[in-house]
């Protein structure tokens, strides 16, 4: 019995042995993968300076996560500057999910060798210069879900082994120079003209421009109901159904036809509703347009009983559809006024291309003459302003780790809106009620691209101030001027919400004669160097005591008086992956020294200081 309970401990040892040869070999398989990769590109800033050959595992890298098993899931390298060729070894990456490449000023073609990588979720290429044909071997990324190639200068036809993957829900090859006829089979079939603009050899029915050879399209024409006749009640209904049924069809099979008849019409006509047992699945683009009786069943006729929030742009309330899917409408309060029909569409559509990891997906939209909802996936963790604080006592409160990743993962999704998206998207409202938790805790944005979408222009005059007390940016309270620097500013005291568990605005803490706004109460505690004091009691003294400086600096550098010395967010993500933050806090603290000294010696009486202007250079050493 002893002898054979020793064989089982031998063979148990010998299979964990060759499991954890196996996880080496992996990750030196794709350890030299990106350290080919690496070889291959310029890098004036830097950034693959911790990809390091002689280290077996690539996981420790900078801009590398991996999984639990230590293989490469993603590579972030987006606007990172850098120049050169992809390398067909990134084929070896076989559990990569998420590729991010975008905005640098990589050249050359595609590689065919990432058609291997069947567990690729998101391929974002685009704002490169890559020539070639797309290679058709991409068709067999069988989970992908966004494919960016737009702004590259890619030739030859579209392959039609794209319309195979199901599971696509965002096609972006804009402005290339792709010739030929767009599939419009399979999964195409729900793309619109704006997938594949400023392709100028582009034809075929969802560019609206015909193929050679190919008869001339033409717009459906106007559908109207035949006289009813006398005694014939029954038979109009049929008509009627028909004359529906009829119309929903030919949506479906030519969506890009009547996407463009719709965008042709005249401003003054109304989107009238259908009811919902006469509405097919019309969809914009991958927008589902819904009915107003299919949201009033899915919400029990906007019951107070389903509400989940209230805000500045609506109530917002649960709801379950009929195949079973929970989910969020977003009842808009805003003014209705004639004309806004083909606006609010316009945007709406806009706002579905806003697609990221880290921000709320737009699953659908309603739109009648007096109504206005958007339909969104409904969060089961609710916002982080609920986890700090409005949970029950029953559950557990964010750990260090959770946060340190909402963190990062709202940085990201605010950076997409401010750098990736034409035209870009400012927030307007940052802060913990709008940064949602999906199943895994991970952030997710919301409320994005309510306020107005921004054009090319550094700043916009906004005809009414939207935000939330203590979150408000100082210029954009007093001027109504938001450009990006207004969010890195909600950002940031949304970073201190995270670490203190405070509101921004509290007035229960004049009972301790404190700040009532967050920020102040904080600087208050780092002039007295109270920083324990700083740090959330829920979280019972379990984070690192070094990133919880961290943290407190990005957030003192988000929130500085002046948003011109306001990092981007782009740097903030930088920052919190751990390159930069030391270099910029440094050059903060001699500004501030600087800054203190000119002030004593010159004080404008007439200057009202105010919660974002000045900090007295304090020395962060972590709490204590």
């Amino acid at each position: 019995m002893r002898s054979r309970w020793r064989k089982e401990v031998v063979i148990w040892w010998i299979v964990l042995g060759l499991l954890s040869i196996a996880g080496i070999v992996l990750a030196n398989v794709e350890g030299d993968a990106l350290n080919n990769l690496k070889s291959n590109l310029k890098d004036p800033n830097n950034v693959l300076q911790s990809w390091d050959p002689t280290l077996v595992n690539p996981c420790t890298w900078f801009h590398v996560t991996c999984n639990s098993e230590n293989s490469v899931t993603r590579v972030d390298l987006g606007n990172a500057a850098l120049s050169g060729k992809l390398v067909p070894q990134l084929g070896q990456l076989l559990n990569l999910q998420y590729m991010e490449l975008y905005s640098n000023n990589i050249s050359g073609t595609i590689p065919a060798e990432l058609g291997n990588l069947t567990s690729l979720v998101s391929l974002d290429l685009y704002l490169n210069s890559f020539t070639g044909r797309i290679p058709e071997s991409l068709g067999k990324l069988s989970k992908l879900r966004f494919l960016r190639l737009n702004n590259n200068s890619l030739t030859g036809l579209i392959p039609e082994s794209l319309t195979g993957i199901i599971t696509l829900q965002v096609l972006d090859l804009s402005n290339n120079h792709l010739s030929g006829e767009v599939p419009s089979n399979g999964s195409f079939s729900l793309f619109t003209p704006i997938s594949f603009a400023n392709n100028n050899e582009l034809c075929g029915p969802v560019t609206t421009t015909p193929c050679p050879g190919a008869p001339p399209f033409s717009p459906p024409p106007p559908f109207s109901l035949p006289p009813p006749s006398p005694g014939s009640s029954a038979s109009s209904t049929g008509a009627i159904a028909g004359g529906v049924a009829a119309g929903a069809a030919l949506l479906i099979a030519v969506p890009a036809i009547a996407f463009a008849w719709c965008r042709r019409r005249k401003p003054e006509e109304y989107f009238f509703d259908v009811p919902a047992e006469e509405d097919p699945e019309v969809h914009l683009g991958q927008l589902k347009r819904f009915s107003l009786r299919e949201l009033q069943v899915a919400t029990d006729s906007f019951s107070n009983k389903n509400i989940l929030g209230r805000g500045g742009f609506g109530k917002v309330y649960k709801g379950r559809l009929a195949d079973g899917s929970l989910v969020a409408v977003k009842r808009l309060k805003e003014e209705r006024t004639p004309g806004g029909e083909l606006q609010f569409q316009t945007e709406v559509e806009m706002i579905s291309m806003a697609v990221h990891r880290h921000l709320l997906r737009l699953r659908g939209f309603c739109m009648t003459p007096t109504e206005r909802l958007l339909v969104y996936p409904y969060m089961a963790n609710g916002s982080v302003a609920s986890c700090l604080r409005d949970r029950p006592p029953s559950e557990e409160p964010l750990d260090w780790p959770i946060r340190k990743c909402i963190a990062l993962g709202s940085a990201r999704g605010l950076s997409y809106l401010h750098d990736h998206c034409d035209p870009k998207i400012i927030h307007r409202d940052v802060k913990a009620a709008n940064i949602l938790l999906d199943e895994e805790f991970e952030a997710v944005v919301g409320d994005f691209g309510l306020a107005k979408l921004m054009d090319y222009k550094d700043t916009h005059v906004t005809t009414a101030v939207r935000g939330t007390i203590g979150h408000i940016a100082p210029e954009y309270l007093s001027t109504g001027k938001s450009s990006e620097k207004t969010d890195v500013f909600g950002y940031g005291i949304m970073l201190l919400e995270l670490i203190t568990g405070q509101r921004a605005f509290d007035l229960a803490r004049l009972a301790n004669d404190d700040d009532v706004m967050l920020l102040d109460w904080v600087k208050g505690l780092l002039k007295e160097k109270r920083l324990e004091k700083l740090v959330d009691p829920d979280l019972q003294h379990n984070y690192i005591d070094g990133e919880v400086e961290q943290l407190i600096q990005v957030a003192l550098l988000c929130t500085q008086g002046s948003p011109t010395e306001r990092p981007k967010m782009t740097e903030v993500v930088r920052m919190l992956e751990g390159d930069g933050l030391a270099e910029r806090w440094e050059e903060w603290q001699k500004v501030e020294v600087v800054r203190q000294e000119i002030e004593s010696e010159h004080y404008n009486h007439e200057f009202i200081p105010d919660s974002t202007y000045q900090l007295p250079a304090v020395e962060l050493s972590g709490p204590r």
